[in-house]
């Protein structure tokens, strides 16, 4: 059993598997990419979200697909601060920003965030974890081998759980060192991020050996390119819309390992795509 102490309330994670809606506000995200670039769609969708049965709600302003280029600050700051403020004390399920840049997790939290989710594991900006430190929210850590941009055009690694333990590690020693609490530390392996199409089915197979490392996990499979590769037809990947129903029997299977008591696996986030909340809530159960 975890408790993390957010501005709000605190969320307990273990009595069973959260869901984490997605709002991506970016024009090229690789499943939604511009349906929700405009503030009064992205806001009318977070609530969609929550009436949909998601847990909590990660809104972010940059892309970080396969061969995506950086957001720069302002421009991210620019989409995610009109949802934040239009959402602020309206929207009841919490909110996290996903974010690689310091700058604007200081701003978003002042929005009302609650959370952070760096998925570079504090690469890129390692000051993150001091701004979670100073503001008291739990940290999302993720593993990324390599850059957006280049992640997926080979240089996987041999043996991607030890690859991924020694990176979460180094993210968790970072981010104690600038005095975020252990107990406010939630890991993610990082599906799809710098991993082959088997090695992100090896990880999923493996969670109760990353949850030994323990801290809570959030697992985000996300309708992803692996998921599309598996229900290929005709030498076709299928597009992101058709890849709900294999990731939602995953999801699944995943949940039974957990209330089995796959170790701290138990209580993990699976963070789920907006499209999917209202499909996947009763994956627990």
């Amino acid at each position: 059993m975890f408790r993390l102490k957010l501005p709000s309330r605190a969320l307990v994670l273990g009595e069973r598997t959260l869901v984490m809606g997605v709002l991506n506000i970016t024009p090229d995200s690789f499943s939604d990419g511009g349906e929700f670039l405009q503030p009064e769609s992205a806001i009318e969708h977070a609530f969609a979200i929550e009436r949909a049965g998601a847990d909590l709600l990660d809104i972010g302003g940059e892309s970080t697909r396969p061969g995506s280029a950086e957001t720069p600050a302002a421009e991210e700051l620019d989409r995610i601060l009109p949802v934040l403020e239009g959402l602020r004390g309206r929207l009841k399920i919490p909110i996290s920003v996903d974010t690689r840049r310091a700058s604007v997790a200081e701003i978003a939290l002042r929005a009302g965030a609650e959370l952070l989710n760096d998925v570079s594991g504090l690469r890129s900006d390692p000051r993150i974890a001091e701004v979670a430190a100073r503001h008291g929210v739990p940290l999302i850590l993720m593993h990324m081998r390599g850059e957006p941009r280049t992640m997926q055009t080979g240089g996987f690694a041999r043996d991607v759980m030890k690859d991924v333990v020694q990176g979460l590690r180094r993210s968790v020693a970072a981010a104690r060192k600038s005095g975020v609490a252990k107990s406010q530390l939630i890991l993610d392996p990082g599906i799809g991020f710098g991993k082959s199409f088997a090695q992100n089915y090896e990880l999923l197979q493996k969670l109760s050996q990353l949850a030994k490392l323990g801290y809570p996990l959030l697992v985000g499979t996300s309708r992803k390119g692996f998921l599309g590769a598996t229900l290929a037809r005709d030498g076709k990947p299928a597009p992101p819309q058709e890849r709900i129903y294999l990731e939602w029997s995953a999801d699944r299977a995943r949940s039974r390992r957990c209330r089995n008591g796959a170790g701290g696996a138990r209580g993990g986030l699976p963070s789920r795509h907006e499209n999917e909340a209202e499909e996947l809530v009763d994956t627990s159960s």
